[in-house]
């Protein structure tokens, strides 16, 4: 049942918001140098690697590190905003419709993230499909606390239902979580 909801939802959502994908990606472009995509290696399910997808909001030079590790100012304008509104998530659409992610779980990490992949796998939160949304960030629990975020996705992966699942999807829309973002302060 949650696999058929997240791809009759992503479905949905490519037919529905393919032009403003169209416009974001435009703007990204003409913001700052660097293309719209920006691409990611994360840990999945059962510890496997893949690609993530997000709409750029960092400089393009910007390395591959964790939200929490990089300084603001390599946040462009227009990343801000996006940032703040979750919009750079859209493109995880495509991750959910291949397989890799669910519209609801636990956010996916870097690898080299070893201290939040290895309290993951202790408690067995790589059992599930990694999320756009989840548990932790509806409560406000970001990569930066890897002990507290692995307890509030290990009760994610016990506890989750349809019904929980829809209820963290709305409390998503209704901006539960937004601009939880820890970037360093510069």
């Amino acid at each position: 049942m949650k696999r058929l909801l997240d791809v009759a939802v992503c479905a949905v959502l490519l037919l529905v918001l393919w032009p403003i994908f169209l416009i974001v990606a435009g703007a990204i472009r003409l913001d700052s140098r660097g293309g719209a995509i920006f691409r990611q290696v994360r840990v999945g399910r059962n510890g496997r690697r893949f690609t993530c997808y997000k709409f750029r909001t960092m400089a393009a030079d910007t390395g591959d590190l964790p939200t929490h590790q990089v300084s603001a100012a390599k946040v462009t304008r227009l990343g801000y905003h996006m940032r703040r509104f979750k919009i750079d998530e859209l493109p995880q659409v495509f991750n959910v419709l291949a397989g890799d992610m669910s519209l609801v779980g636990p956010r996916p990490c870097l690898p080299s993230q070893v201290e939040l992949v290895e309290a993951r796998r202790k408690l067995g939160v790589f059992d599930v499909r990694p999320g756009i949304t989840g548990l932790a960030q509806v409560r406000g629990v970001d990569m930066s606390n890897p002990d507290r975020l692995a307890e509030l996705d290990a009760l994610y992966v016990k506890s989750q239902s349809f019904v929980g699942d829809l209820g963290l999807i709305w409390a998503t829309l209704r901006g539960q979580g937004v601009g939880v973002d820890q970037i360093v302060k510069t």
